[in-house]
């Protein structure tokens, strides 16, 4: 989740911070109003058996939104199993997260789109119930796959009533950044850990190392991340465990947000951070310590006399707990036309899958057990260091539109709070109102 460019880190993180704020253009009209799911009914073993194939010959489209730094480590693996599999050819085509999202189920409705595709976590139910992706129960079967063979969090979050519609191929949560230089001048030989670490932490950067304002508090991205990190930590949740209900401006909720304030009215953090200004500051040795994705890592790793490390974001509230996403394979509803294009996109998934030490190195961690556990894991020291937060990760819950929920809502109160224009409680209030209201909406439209 690296980024080769300005204009594609906030494109990305545009999209990801709105955890699918980008909603799907339409339905997809060929299914209609019919209540069997696409590819229920594909023949049985029309997926083939493990990472080879040995059918006719058939080229696939796979579509993802790896246009950054990401980009290049799923294109030499595309590359691989074109090599390893010469009656498959599938050709890689990347759009900007955004543009994905709307593009891919008219596309598919058309006849015109991706055969499989990478797909977040968050946006499983919404293209499942709008009929452009499959489940995938018997690729995960014949692949012998399992809850044990994966993180529990993300292989529980890829099912939607009761059906699987992604196979997990990893999970990228925040962490904590620190500039481990600056850390040393201020006495300090780790990265805090807990609530009261960080704040002296924060003083210390101040007293004894002369950084004027050691952690920037964003009013955009990532702002609303740290939020959904810190309101879990807290006790809280963003929404009820069916997801029809906003829950983000209770107790837990008000207390993340004053904590964030906290560091702009102590004078720790500027008045007014704008997007991804914060880690522009961590490049230039202007702030110490920034709470950021794990894909960042790569972006640090350029910086010529950074010296920097990572660890899992700090335990403000009662219990540890970070938000993260997931990408996710699902084969759309155009495959299902030709049972040699199902069981080449099964023997792709399964490729990648058993492979995904090489995508842990493009700034990610795997969600395989058997990959995490390898010692070749275990040499890439920020994915190994985090990982540690698997258990603690946050997931919302698998409601069709629960991602277009979020810009609207919590992530305008967060900013609004963090710039001063409101208070915390009344906020949350107004915008748990709206999103109760657009949750409402959204069971109507996807009859949920």
């Amino acid at each position: 989740m690296t980024h080769d460019s300005t204009t594609a880190t906030v494109s990305r993180r545009l999209f990801l911070g709105s955890v699918g704020a980008v909603g799907v253009a339409a339905t997809l009209t060929a299914c209609g109003g019919s209540s069997t799911p696409p590819g229920a009914g594909v023949a049985s073993g029309a997926f083939g058996q493990g990472d080879t194939y040995s059918g006719a010959k058939v080229s696939l489209a796979f579509w993802n939104g790896f246009t950054g730094g990401d980009g290049p480590f799923m294109r030499k693996l595309v590359e691989q199993f074109n090599q390893a599999n010469p009656d498959v050819t599938v050709s890689m085509n990347t759009l900007q997260w955004g543009d994905f999202y709307a593009k891919v189920p008219n596309a598919v409705a058309a006849g015109a789109g991706p055969d499989l595709a990478i797909m977040h976590i968050d946006q499983l139910a919404t293209n499942a119930a709008r009929r452009v992706i499959i489940p995938l129960d018997e690729v995960a079967s014949g692949l012998k796959l399992t809850e044990s063979d994966f993180a529990p969090v993300v292989w529980k979050a890829g099912i939607y009533q009761g059906k699987r519609y992604g196979i997990p191929l990893d999970i990228h949560p925040l962490g904590l950044y620190g500039n481990t230089g600056q850390l040393t001048r201020a006495g300090i030989d780790k990265l805090p850990s807990d609530k009261a670490g960080f704040e002296a932490a924060v003083k210390a950067l101040q007293t004894k190392a002369g950084v004027k304002q050691p952690f920037w508090v964003t009013a955009t991205w990532p702002a609303h991340l740290m939020f959904m990190s810190l309101i879990a930590q807290f006790g809280g949740s963003v929404y009820d465990a069916e997801g029809t209900t906003a829950t983000f401006n209770s107790a837990a909720g008000v207390a993340s947000l004053e904590w964030l304030r906290s560091f702009i009215t102590s004078g720790a953090s500027p008045t007014n951070v704008s997007n991804d200004a914060q880690a522009q500051a961590f490049r230039q040795q202007r702030n110490s310590l920034t709470w950021d994705g794990i894909w960042m890592m790569n972006e640090w790793a350029k910086v010529n006399g950074l010296q920097w490390g990572a660890s899992a974001v700090p335990t403000i509230g009662d219990k540890p707990a970070v938000w993260a996403s997931s990408h996710n394979f699902v084969v759309t509803t155009q495959s299902t036309k030709d049972p040699n294009k199902l069981a080449a996109s099964r023997a792709f998934i399964s490729y990648i899958s058993d492979r995904s030490i090489e995508w842990a190195k493009s700034g990610q961690i795997p969600a395989r057990n058997s990959v995490r556990e390898s010692p070749a894991f275990a040499a890439l020291k920020v994915q190994s260091t985090l990982a540690a937060q698997l258990p603690n990760v946050v997931f919302p819950p698998a409601v069709p539109g629960i991602g277009d929920v979020t810009t609207p809502t919590f992530e305008t109160a967060v900013n609004e709070v963090i710039l001063g224009k409101a208070q915390p409680k009344a906020a949350l209030d107004a915008a748990a109102k709206k999103a109760d209201a657009m949750l409402a909406d959204n069971r109507s439209k996807y009859q949920a």
